[in-house]
């Protein structure tokens, strides 16, 4: 199955391809910016598999990208 791939852009100009929906990573980004000061949005960097701390604020933005198809198909 491939996993879908949202970029997101801060306002440095550096873009994240980030694991998730366009849907599931604007739920996580919204609920981080409802959290305390500071709170950072956790995501999964696609490339790297490394987590990364994204503070809210600084998202420019959000673009789908189409699914990876790198990824082997599942066989569940």
């Amino acid at each position: 199955m491939a996993l879908d791939i949202t970029q997101l852009t801060v306002v440095t100009g550096e873009q994240y391809e980030i694991e998730g929906s366009l849907d599931a990573i604007e739920a996580a980004l919204v609920a981080a910016s409802r959290g305390s000061i500071m709170q950072l949005a956790w995501l999964t960097e696609r490339k790297s598999q490394s987590t990364v701390g994204i503070n809210p604020a600084s998202i420019v933005s959000l673009r789908p990208l189409a699914p990876d198809l790198s990824e082997p198909p599942s066989h569940g």
